[in-house]
């Protein structure tokens, strides 16, 4: 006896008729009633009043219907359930970036971490950071990497180095020709463009506020949505652009990019929820401190705490 001749049995009571039930199995007749024939042989009694029209069971047949129904059940929630246990152990990890971390050390640290924990399902989904702030919170993502500062009592913020920001202006601009840094000033003569444009504040407020800090204000902005379309409008000489100096490593055709003549910098900053020390927030942070020493950068000391050494 095997589940296979109890779903034929059970299927054959539910028709009361051997060819509707082959139909219903997607099989032959006759290769359905030999099994029901060597299911009566192992049990030693008639399960299926044959004579009877339509077919009925016989009062054994009825007590091992009852039976079979619950095994084949059992059998089913035992397979929902086992199902449920595979998925829940299946282990993910979801990391939230805003485009220009890309450039910057991000994808060394992804690498590492793939090579740590190869079992883990890794996800990446940029986002801007105020959105990685609401994703965190909800659990939507596992830890954030952005430039703008947010205080969340649920989010804890680790600014894991300040990168230093260039200038991108067009091939043809006179500017930087020489070699030489570009000032404020020269790029506010020209028209600025900032991204992202929404939402706000965002990493476009921290390039007006450099100028605004130093006493300057632009002669034209224009705001696009994302790094990408920046350097492009600049490679179409339609402005200038402040970026990170990591988006360097791009290089991209007809883009010069130039030293600032006032050093300014951009955070790169780190969130993930607070009382979160799952193996794979360890593992990252972990391996992140690990990478920093490698790479001759100053190793936050959040990274050096407990339970993350």
């Amino acid at each position: 006896m095997d589940l296979r001749q109890l779903r034929y049995f059970v299927a054959v009571a539910a028709e009361r008729n051997f060819n509707r039930a082959a139909e219903r199995l997607h099989m032959a007749q006759p290769p359905l009633s030999r099994s029901i024939q060597q299911l009566e042989a192992d049990i030693g009694a008639a399960l299926i009043d044959r004579s009877a029209r339509p077919l009925a069971l016989t009062p054994m047949g009825q007590i091992f219907h009852d039976q079979a129904l619950q095994i084949l059940r059992r059998v089913d929630d035992m397979r929902a359930m086992m199902t449920a246990a595979i998925a829940t152990e299946t282990r993910r990890f979801t990391i939230g970036f805003v485009a220009s971390t890309i450039y910057a050390r991000l994808p060394g640290l992804i690498r590492e971490f793939r090579a740590e924990m190869p079992d883990v399902e890794l996800t990446l989904v940029e986002s801007t950071t105020l959105d990685q702030i609401a994703a965190l919170k909800e659990g939507r993502i596992d830890i954030g990497f952005g430039r703008i500062r947010f205080d969340d009592p649920a989010v804890r913020r680790t600014v894991l180095r300040r990168e230093p920001l260039v200038a991108a202006v067009p091939l043809a601009s006179a500017l930087g020709r020489d070699g030489a840094p570009v000032s404020l000033a020269a790029l506010a003569r020209e028209k600025l463009i900032l991204y992202p444009s929404a939402p706000r504040p965002s990493y476009a407020d921290q390039v007006l506020s450099l100028f605004h800090d130093a006493g300057l204000t632009p002669d034209a902005v224009l705001e696009v949505r994302e790094l990408q379309i920046a350097i492009g409008l600049v490679a179409a000489e339609e402005g200038v652009a402040v970026i990170p100096e990591s988006v360097r490593r791009a290089h991209t055709d007809d883009v010069r990019y130039l030293d600032l003549a006032e050093p300014a910098t951009s955070p790169i900053i780190m969130s993930h929820r607070v009382g979160d020390f799952s193996p794979e927030i360890v593992a990252f942070l972990r391996l992140t401190a690990r990478k920093y020493a490698d790479w001759g950068y100053p190793v936050p000391e959040a990274l050096l705490a407990e339970p993350f050494r």
